[in-house]
């Protein structure tokens, strides 16, 4: 029997592999910080035994409410992934499973590999609609991409999305994947639409070096890019500042933030109550927008969330809050579930790639019910 991580975003410590029905793990840190809790690896040479794998230091997790009815992720082939029954107690996290297989992946969530953002980068840019640029690179040297859709007239509204700020959140940029297909669908009403009116500006992936590596919330810095945008530099955190510099060269007239969240299983958002600038314009657009993303789909929610910040009580280093009180636009982090999504459970599947993409072209028909009040 033997476990292996030597793949992209593999990530996991093996204590004892030597017994099937007592396999001894450890969550593995990101790269430059103590964030611990993506895990992905291959099990290969037990199928057909009930193999039992205990994480055994899941309570020093970054987020250990996030094991509170969680299961994990396996699949044979990295492209189906289903649900196996898993469970947290006396702070030990537990997999129990019997492989039908020799070879079986499990994750933390269903993976988006490098391969695949780079494979979407393709996709979008060969529908002759969607032009790639090159803002700069990541600390390790990586390339961080902008898609631009639409005429990039000055009269366009500019509507900005960013995902996987946080690299473990892989369900961003499934979202970011549904949300290009149906943009860039020259057949779809919606998409239509939109690009009479905006011009798109898409970072499908904000944090390429933490991916591969298999990090949870940090870059190969160990920044938290999410907690970088007041004063990032070229040195810690160049994915947020060339991200930054092409936003103050086009303007925002609309900002989606994409994330996922451990603890909380449902889909929802948080807006900029807590910046100076906060009025009853944005609030009146908040509404509207969380209206229509309810009538687009069922998966989206508003009364599950977290706390709203208290006026001028916004952590101004965060994307959503700096970009929204710099360009006093409509700006939300949107949040999607490791877990399930407790208004439509899925037993199977939870939470998954799939439903995240649909999440994703859903959120187009709430950004066309704002557009006409972007300014």
């Amino acid at each position: 029997m033997k476990i292996s991580t030597q793949f992209d975003a593999g990530a996991v410590t093996v204590i004892d592999a030597e017994n099937p029905a007592d396999i001894r793990l450890q969550l593995r840190p990101d790269n430059a910080s103590d964030f611990a809790q993506w895990f992905y690896f291959r099990l290969q040479g037990a199928a057909y035994q009930n193999c039992v794998m205990h994480f055994e230091n899941a309570a020093s997790a970054a987020y250990p409410a996030g094991w509170e009815e969680y299961q994990a992720v396996a699949s044979y082939d990295r492209q189906n992934w289903f649900r196996v029954p898993t469970r947290y107690e006396n702070g030990v996290l537990t997999i129990e499973h019997t492989p039908l297989a020799n070879s079986v992946y499990y994750a933390y969530f269903e993976p988006y590999s490098y391969e695949q953002h780079l494979n979407l980068l393709g996709d979008a840019q060969g529908s002759g609609l969607c032009q790639i640029d090159d803002l700069g690179s990541t600390v390790e040297g990586r390339d961080i991409n902008l898609l631009t859709i639409g005429n990039q007239a000055a009269s366009d509204l500019k509507v900005w999305v960013t995902a996987r700020q946080h690299p473990g959140e892989t369900m961003a940029e499934w979202f970011v994947e549904g949300l290009l297909a149906r943009l860039l669908d020259p057949q779809d009403p919606t998409a239509r639409a939109l690009l009479d009116q905006a011009t798109f500006y898409i970072v499908p992936n904000m944090n390429p070096d933490g991916s591969v590596r298999g990090n949870l919330r940090t870059n190969a810095a160990g920044a938290n890019l999410n907690r970088e945008w007041q004063n990032p530099t070229v040195a810690r955190s160049p994915e947020v500042y060339y991200v930054r510099e092409k936003m103050l060269e086009t303007g925002v007239d609309l900002f989606l933030d994409i994330h996922g969240d451990e603890t909380i299983p449902f889909v929802f958002v948080a807006g900029t109550e807590g910046v100076p600038s906060y009025n009853g314009r944005i609030a009146e657009l908040e509404t509207r927008f969380k209206n229509a993303f309810a009538a687009a789909s069922p998966d989206f929610q508003d009364e599950h969330g977290y706390e709203k910040d208290a006026p001028g009580q916004a952590n101004m280093t965060m994307a959503t809050a700096w970009v929204g009180e710099q360009f006093k636009c409509l700006a939300y982090t949107l949040e999607m579930p490791f877990k399930d999504n407790d208004n439509l459970p899925d037993d199977d599947f939870g939470w998954n790639g799939q439903r995240s993409l649909r999440l994703g072209e859903a959120a187009l028909s709430a950004v066309l019910s704002v557009l006409p009040q972007l300014r």
